[in-house]
């Protein structure tokens, strides 16, 4: 009797889950498909004018500023990640890992708004004196910013996945003669690669869909970038800083942004998974 009341509760709860993410997918398309019919898909997908009084919406400068900002930070952040926790899992001690499991844990709980008055006092500034003559709010700035964001997030995930190896992985590709180092690279990381894409999935999540830290960093200038130092704009900032006083037409078409920013984040999760199903 008891076991089926649990099971009638956590198939409620997948039910009420499945039920969230259909729902969020009808308001989302419902408003966003006669909106895109009005403008024209491509005029609004592929146009790169962004004039909302004069009714001109063209959202590929912040499409093709989402995936370069996301892909550097994901550039500079997944490396870093994945051999922090191999660090942590078989080469740092226990005193070490005592101070810095707790660090990275803080650093995934600082709002995204400290992380950005972060970069606009540091980086911004560092950038601005390193290449004399740009503002320093740039592609650049948001993807360090956001790869230092994501880091808490593989590192964790990563370490996870490669602590849940059985250890007969490491001892026996040290009875064969493999060094400590070759035995985690080519034993252990292959056998987690699936636990540690799982790290890079969220950490995509995570940069795609930040707002606040890169509204202060980036530049916010409606233009496709031409170089890492150029101002950029994103999907999620085009959002937040218009929505606040968006009306009528102008408001749909932000609705209908969401739109492409939700299919945007589901392309690459579908990929994602193809590659981990690979992977197992």
């Amino acid at each position: 009797m008891q076991e089926t009341f649990f099971k009638g509760v956590f198939a409620l709860c997948a039910l009420l889950s499945i039920f969230a993410v259909l729902m969020i997918c009808f308001f989302l398309f419902v408003n966003a498909i006669p909106t895109m019919a009005h403008i024209g898909f491509f005029d609004f997908i592929f146009g790169q004018q962004w004039y909302p009084t004069e009714e001109i919406f063209g959202i590929l400068p912040m499409i093709v500023g989402s995936i370069y900002v996301t892909a550097l930070a994901i550039f500079i952040g997944v490396p870093i990640g994945v051999l922090s926790a191999i660090y942590l899992s078989y080469f740092a001690s226990k005193r070490e890992q005592k101070y810095i499991l707790p660090a990275i844990e803080l650093l995934g709980a600082i709002p995204s708004v400290v992380y950005g008055f972060f970069g606009l006092v540091l980086i911004v500034p560092l950038l601005a004196t390193t290449f004399n003559g740009i503002p320093g709010k740039s592609v650049l700035a948001a993807a360090l910013i956001l790869s230092v964001m994501i880091l808490p997030t593989i590192i964790l995930v990563s370490k996870a996945a490669i602590d849940a190896l059985p250890t007969s992985y490491y001892e026996g590709a040290l009875a064969l003669g493999a060094s400590k180092e070759r035995s985690v690279f080519f034993a252990l990381i292959p056998a987690a690669k699936s636990g540690i894409l799982a790290s890079v999935i969220l950490g995509v999540g995570r940069a795609i869909g930040e707002a606040m830290a890169v509204i202060m960093v980036a530049g916010n200038q409606v233009l496709i970038p031409t170089s890492l130092l150029d101002g950029v704009r994103t999907l999620t900032t085009n959002i937040v800083l218009e929505m606040g006083y968006a009306q009528d037409l102008h408001r749909e078409v932000l609705i209908a942004n969401a739109v492409v920013l939700f299919v945007f984040i589901l392309i690459i999760n579908t990929c994602f998974n193809a590659l981990k199903k690979e992977a197992k």
